[in-house]
């Protein structure tokens, strides 16, 4: 599943600039439940990854168990702060 997939599927568009508050806010929630009841670590992760990105992800130790899943997000968490900073 690509990260467009992703967005169809839970927004029903991969342009979120067309959602309204509220499509966003349904669709925030569904990945939310979705994250809770997922147990494949990597569907986990790009679910967390997406609701990060889009300032909905619940805290680390609520979405992961481990501390190698936990790491990994933090990894992701400094490269998307790179990424938005400029920095190569």
């Amino acid at each position: 599943m690509d990260f467009d997939d992703q967005l169809r599927r839970y927004f029903g568009t991969a342009d979120l600039g067309e959602l309204t508050p509220d499509a966003l806010s349904a669709g925030t929630e569904r990945m939310a439940v979705d994250l809770g009841l997922e147990r494949d670590r990597a569907r986990r992760f790009a679910i967390w990854a997406l609701l990060y990105v889009l300032g909905s992800a619940p805290d680390l130790d609520v979405a992961f168990t481990d501390e190698a899943a936990r790491n990994e997000a933090r990894d992701f968490m400094e490269m998307m702060e790179r990424v938005e900073g400029g920095a190569g």
